[in-house]
């Protein structure tokens, strides 16, 4: 029994020993040091351990690039197509623009309005479903003339929905001035310009 017991003592002494060892090496700033970019260290470098949390949140980036909402995306041609296709468009007389450069003008227009698959309402007895009026102004600058151009896009019953301007520079042609230097590729070029913000508008308005 006595040996027994003085063994018993001598184990408890060795763990008593091991344990004052082990909490000495936790203690030692030389021991925690090396782990302080990890999550160790909770009491003596909590703002060591924050650099870390950007490590997890960066992760959630990699989710969001489902892209399941592009499906209706792929409607939309399909209406605006209808709309388009429902669509019968009036040019009213231009305003502020000469015979010859309002000639070129309006034969685009048409050309145009078919490519896009618009409808132009003339005299054959078709309702417009909308009006267009364009109101037109030039701009001379020593060799250059610029057309300045509005657009309004009304409803049979007089209300406007819709606006579109710009402007085309270009070369002077004729050595002129005014309406005399704008050569007929320059009104052509607005025409295809007219006609396109308005498809595009009128597939907005298929939303």
């Amino acid at each position: 029994m006595r040996r027994s017991h003085a063994t018993t003592v001598s184990l408890l002494a060795a763990l008593a020993l091991a344990a004052c060892t082990n909490a000495k090496d936790v203690l030692e700033p030389s021991a925690i040091a090396p782990q302080s970019t990890q999550t160790v260290p909770t009491a003596g470098s909590g703002t060591a351990a924050t650099p870390t949390a950007p490590a997890t949140t960066a992760q959630p980036s990699a989710t969001t690039q489902p892209s399941a909402p592009a499906q209706p995306a792929t409607e939309l041609p399909a209406k605006s197509a209808a709309v388009i296709a429902r669509t019968r468009l009036q040019v009213a007389p231009i305003v502020g623009a000469s015979v010859e450069a309002a000639t070129p003008l309006t034969a685009q227009l048409q050309t145009r309005a078919k490519q896009r698959g618009i409808t132009l309402a003339g005299s054959a007895g078709q309702t417009p479903t909308h009006v267009l009026k364009g109101y037109f102004s030039t701009m001379s600058e020593g060799k250059d003339t610029t057309v300045i151009y509005v657009w309004d896009v009304y409803d049979p019953a007089g209300n406007r929905l819709h606006r579109i301007n710009g402007q085309q520079k270009a070369a002077s042609v004729n050595g002129g001035e005014g309406w005399a230097a704008v050569a007929p590729e320059t009104m052509q070029a607005i025409a295809d310009q007219t006609i396109d913000q308005f498809a595009t508008w009128l597939g907005g308005q298929a939303g």
